[in-house]
């Protein structure tokens, strides 16, 4: 999916947060757009005070900088202005409702290069800007699940259709824990090792159930049933068991442990059977509780196969 935004989005996003006004550039500059993928140039660079060497793609001016462009002699003055117009940036931002300079605005309007002003500060400006840019580039993917809060902590549910993922969030749920997204949760890794997952709007506190058909978890269990976004920290994978027994091995200690890809990231996942009699919810919430115990570095497997060493040290 190749992700993008336009000057005029951009703006109309912030435009209440930040107070923005369009001072030149808006006919034609609000279709400019930034592309995800221009993010990836050499030392990119979102929002940020201004720079004519590496430009930022949303160029913000403070004092700083227009009593810089004042001091310089009249031709220095002319060429810093094209140079800034010439980098195309999504937008220019003045802070603190000063005035603009008349020579800047004159060009940004025959440039069509959006010209705003913002009451914010400088640093209230940078902080709104580049991480709102940040959320909305962000690498993401549309994953197949069940996606809920559990003890605090994002659990994807995964497994093959009619494994028994919505009836077993719908069990969680009635437990206390809270649902993300059904079918088709969204992650975005906003930061190297954080995968933010939303839901589709289209599915927002919707859950469907086999036989029951599509529910509202929020009309029927309330405000505090639904979430929305979790962290992503831990898969859970609903499988059929194989029809003939596998050796066990170290696997009966540990758990059927390993690590899907998602993005750049390597997530836990652990892989419960399903069987009939088998309480999965419980064992989801077990599941849970022992991915926390694990990432304090505590592990029940490792403890006991210490003290089974121990025990064998002292028969000897």
């Amino acid at each position: 999916m190749n992700l993008s935004i336009s000057a005029a989005q951009l703006f109309e996003q912030q435009r209440e947060k930040l107070g923005l006004r369009w001072l030149a550039g808006e006919r034609v500059g609000g279709q400019r757009v930034l592309e995800a993928v221009d993010t990836v140039a050499r030392r990119p660079s979102l929002a940020g005070y201004l720079n004519t060497i590496y430009p930022n793609k949303v160029q913000i001016l403070g004092s700083e900088e227009l009593a810089w462009l004042d001091a310089l002699d009249s031709r220095q003055r002319w060429d810093t202005i094209v140079k800034m117009i010439d980098f195309k940036p999504l937008a220019l931002v003045i802070s603190k409702n000063q005035t603009c300079p008349e020579d800047l605005r004159r060009l940004a309007e025959e440039s069509d290069t959006p010209l705003w002003v913002s009451p914010r500060r400088g640093h209230e400006l940078l902080n709104h800007l580049q991480y709102h840019l940040a959320r909305k580039l962000a690498p993401r993917v549309t994953l197949h699940g069940v996606f809920m809060e559990i003890y605090s902590i994002g659990v994807l549910i995964t497994g093959e259709s009619g494994a028994g993922k919505s009836e077993l969030a719908l069990e969680l749920v009635t437990r206390g824990h809270r649902l993300v997204a059904d079918d088709a949760p969204e992650f975005t890794q906003i930061a190297p090792d954080v995968l933010d997952g939303t839901c589709p709007d289209l599915l927002q506190d919707l859950l469907e159930v086999r036989g029951l058909g599509v529910l509202n978890v929020r009309q029927m269990f309330g405000d505090t049933s639904v979430k929305k976004n979790k962290y992503l920290r831990l898969i859970v994978h609903l499988t059929k068991p194989a029809l003939e027994p596998q050796p066990g091995g170290l696997e009966r200690l540990t758990g059927d442990l390993g690590s899907r890809r998602v993005l750049d990231l390597d997530v836990p996942i652990i892989t419960l059977p399903v069987m009939p009699g088998r309480n999965l919810a419980v064992l989801t919430e077990a599941a849970t509780r022992t991915h926390i115990l694990r990432a304090k570095g505590v592990d029940p497997a490792a403890a006991f196969m210490a003290r089974h060493s121990h025990f064998l040290e002292r028969a000897e």
